[in-house]
């Protein structure tokens, strides 16, 4: 017999720069957005390298906020 144990899906997480999140969620979804865009004010002073990072926590931002539109 062959026991299957369901296991939760890990979330990928949402790469925010600045302070860590609250524990409580934000009630508008655009305070991240603004605060990841925040974070592009000083792409011309950090390494290349780095750059993607901070585009992909904008991204993230933008989805999560375009997905907490419907609830989705």
């Amino acid at each position: 017999m062959v026991t299957v144990q369901h296991q939760p899906t890990p979330q990928p997480p949402r790469p925010v720069p600045g302070p860590p999140p609250s524990a409580a969620p934000q009630a508008d979804p655009r305070a991240g957005i603004e605060e990841a865009m925040a974070a592009l004010d000083d792409l011309d002073q950090i390494p290349l390298a780095e750059h993607v990072e901070r585009f992909d926590a904008v991204h993230s931002e933008l989805t999560f906020a375009l997905s907490s539109i419907d609830k989705v």
